[in-house]
Parts: structure tokens; sequence; C-alpha cells
């Protein structure tokens, strides 16, 4: 198994499923993740490189100080490719652009703006959650009384079914 920031990581499953298992990251966050770290789709953990699962932690443990995304530039839409027997010489000239397009946009853009920068994960996230619960019972709001009792917060029905939420719910009150 891989250790990654107090997590125990199974090496038998696909990396963007095993990494689910970090709380705070779901489906789509891994899936991100994976391709920000050029992870495979059917790469399992087991299969990753010591510098894979190294980077993977330092972009976790610190997703605000992480370098930014490098940004190809990408072809203009009426480009055509050079033939197949175009020497090495001639492809490496570089070639004046054809069209008066405006420049890519810049990286703080929000068409560019990285997702995963505002990641929060395990105790910060838990951190969060528990200060937002106790910011509601604070301010005495019907879902902090709901919190406080014990009782289904998202307006499930009590009549036959609060079992799971009076378990999750329950505060130790001592």
């Amino acid at each position: 198994m891989v250790h990654v920031l107090g997590v125990n990581i199974p090496d038998n499953q696909l990396a963007r499923f095993a990494l689910t298992h970090i709380y705070g990251i779901g489906p789509k966050v891994s899936q991100r993740l994976c391709a920000r770290l050029q992870v495979h789709d059917k790469c399992k953990i087991r299969d990753l490189t010591a510098s894979q699962v190294t980077s993977l932690t330092a972009f976790l443990s610190s997703p605000t100080t992480a370098p930014p995304l490098a940004r190809f530039p990408l072809a203009s839409p009426d480009y055509e490719p050079p033939p197949a027997d175009t020497p090495l010489a001639q492809l490496q000239q570089p070639v004046p652009p054809k069209s008066t397009r405006p420049p890519p946009r810049k990286a703080g853009n929000r068409f560019h703006a990285d997702p995963l920068i505002g990641l929060k994960i395990e105790t910060d996230l838990r951190r969060e959650v528990r200060e937002n619960i106790a910011h509601q019972r604070m301010i005495g709001s019907y879902v902090g009384r709901r919190h406080a009792m014990g009782l289904p917060v998202r307006g499930q029905n009590t009549q036959s079914n609060a079992k799971t939420a009076k378990k999750l719910n329950k505060l130790d009150r001592w």
C-alpha cells in the first residue's frame, strides 16, 4: 500500500479510483489530478513511479504553491501539417503566423484558472465542515438546531427512517 498524507491507498486499484480514498477528493478531482500528474487512466497505484508518488504527495500537501500548468499553444484552425518527406532542418525553422488572431490568454484569466488550486483535503476540509456546522449552531438556524439534535438536516423523512442520521449526527455530550 502507498501511504499519502496519512491515508493508505490500495495498490491494486486504478489510480483515479484509489485517489478517492482521500477525504475531499471525488471522481472528477481525481481525474484532474491524474491528468495534471500525467498518470494514465489505466495505471494502477502499484505501477506509479517513485517520482509520480512524490509529485502527488507534494501537490496534495500544498496545492496553492504548486507550479502552474504549462500551456501549450494550439494550432490555428487553418493549419496544415507539412508532408511526411519534409527534412527535419526545415521543420525546426520558425514559421511566421498566417492569421492575425489575438494572443493567447494569460494563466490568470478565468478561462485558464487551475481548478485544483483551492483544493482542500483531509484535516483542512474536516475543520472547515466542523466550523460551518458550529457557525450554523451558533446563529441558531434551523440547520444548526437539526445538527444539534442529531436529526436529518436536508429535509429527509423522520417519521420512519432517521436512524442513520441520529447515529451520524450524534454529538458527544459530557
